[in-house]
């Protein structure tokens, strides 16, 4: 009995994650619970949020209670904004429901960065707090913050029930790092009876399978034996070195992420629900706008919607559009993380942007094929670059590492990593593989698994997980976006 209470229990040093051998047992569970409720719309949701919520306290702790008050407070909120007459009310209870949800994020995320900068400008000697990040704050914050503004807007209806709106935040798949995923596109889902064909079937696996290889035996591999080391002490190794490194977090921190949005994806997917695609092919942009229409796209879709697009977007000028893509970019790499780094990288991607805005460059791209493979080389090196100010713990490492890299590359070491990394050199090209030729595989793996029968299909699942196994390191890695 003891060692069940442990395993229900919130172990700090040991968080609930997709990867580990613990959740694989919590979705079996979880899935069979969904074959003998699916009936029932009532008692499926019910469950489901229940999972969710557990699921979210293996995550995070008693924190989840903080999910659960800030929901029912917007749930509460978007009810009394749709009976409010137009006017000073509905704007009174929307300004409620972004102040407090963005005073909570901002005590959690930005309290200590607040602490040291006003330390490092008024040169005081104040200490930082210690205070916990649950996590996902920043995914469904974000998510309940869209609930009450396209209330606002009248474009979705307030639930009646609080049950449906806690399932909607509190989803498990999507909740600890995303996709951000808008009331619209999950509140008619809700009602839809479950329904699961082969070719759903299929994909789910696939994106499952694939997002355990991205992460577990791809990125994880690659982080441990060699990013890690070279962003740890970036001035013990050549400028060769640190230049494949900051390629290779280029790939590590893809194939983490996207890893994490394939799985939720399909995992929703097996319970009956459709969860938008967060990642299209990045590396593949040829400018940086079109990065960001492939990179997380629930989220720069979230900070198209309910931040440039209020801002003005491109309904100005073009110096109004560049200063709003400036603040923009500002508030995002905000939202990565409470650092002067993120807010540097933020504003890269900005001003690269409003370059790409004053100079028109999406319709020069259009133009020819050699424009094309020049600004995608022009792209993926500056999305590479602005990578090292993402990874680095602290602005020092960042500037030591460029230099490394500016000081001279000798690419016949190239050849010495090769040989020396042999395992990592073949998951770099695994992955771009992977990447390359990401819809075909998508579609060949949805139709062969799809055709499958139970056997071959779980006979898949346990090849993927044996070389999960075979392959990663002995500590388990949390995601990559947790931190966020």
């Amino acid at each position: 009995m003891q060692e069940v209470a442990s395993l229900l229990r919130f172990d700090p040093g040991h968080p609930l994650v997709f990867n580990s051998g613990f959740f694989l047992v919590f979705l079996a569970i979880c899935l069979l619970c969904n074959q003998l409720f699916y009936r029932s719309r009532l008692l499926r949701i019910a469950y489901l949020t229940v999972f969710s919520l557990f699921f979210y306290y293996k995550t995070t702790g008693f924190f989840f209670l903080f999910l659960v008050g800030s929901s029912f407070m917007d749930f509460l909120i978007a009810r009394r904004m749709d009976s409010a007459d137009e006017g000073w009310r509905r704007k009174a209870l929307l300004a409620a429901s972004i102040s407090v949800n963005l005073f909570v994020l901002g005590y959690f995320k930005y309290t200590n960065f607040l602490i040291d900068s006003l330390n490092a400008l008024f040169n005081g000697s104040a200490g930082r707090l210690d205070i916990f990040l649950p996590a996902g704050i920043s995914f469904y914050t974000f998510q309940s913050l869209s609930y009450t503004i396209d209330v606002y807007k009248k474009e979705v209806r307030p639930l009646d029930n609080y049950l449906n709106y806690c399932f909607c935040i509190s989803f498990f798949p999507h909740l600890v790092a995303g996709p951000i995923i808008r009331a619209s596109n999950i509140i008619p889902q809700i009602d839809r009876e479950f329904y699961l064909s082969r070719a759903d079937l299929g994909r789910a696996l696939y994106l499952i399978g694939a997002g355990l290889i991205k992460k577990a035996v791809i990125a994880d591999t690659i982080g441990n034996s060699y990013v890690d080391r070279v962003f740890d002490e970036p001035l013990r190794y050549s400028g060769t070195e640190n230049l494949i490194a900051m390629y290779l977090y280029a790939i590590q921190i893809y194939c983490d992420f996207s890893g994490y949005s394939d799985m939720a994806i399909g995992i929703a997917k097996l319970l009956g629900f459709d969860l938008p695609v967060n990642f299209n092919a990045p590396y593949l942009s040829t400018t940086c706008t079109e990065f960001w229409k492939r990179w997380h796209i629930s989220l720069s879709s979230w900070i198209r919607d309910y931040i440039y697009l209020p801002l003005g977007g491109n309904r100005t000028g073009v110096a109004r559009q560049c200063l709003n893509l400036l603040i923009t970019m500002f508030l995002a790499g905000l939202w990565h993380g409470a650092s002067i780094r993120f807010v540097l990288w933020g504003l890269m991607h900005g001003a690269w942007l409003s370059l790409e805005k004053l100079f028109n460059i999406p319709a020069l791209v259009e133009r020819s094929r050699i424009a094309k493979a020049f600004f995608w080389f022009i792209t993926f090196h500056f999305v590479c670059f602005a990578w090292i100010f993402f990874r680095a713990d602290s602005l020092e490492t960042a500037v030591a590492m460029i230099g490394q890299i500016t000081s001279g590359v000798n690419y016949r070491a190239l050849y010495v990593f090769i040989n020396g990394y042999a395992l990592v050199s073949f998951l770099f090209f695994l992955a771009a593989g992977i990447h390359l030729l990401h819809e075909p595989l998508l579609e060949f793996g949805e139709r062969v698994l799809a055709r499958s029968g139970l056997v071959l299909q779980t006979c898949f699942i346990v090849a993927v997980i044996v070389v999960m196994i075979q392959v990663r390191s002995a500590k388990l890695q949390p995601f990559i976006y947790f931190q966020f």
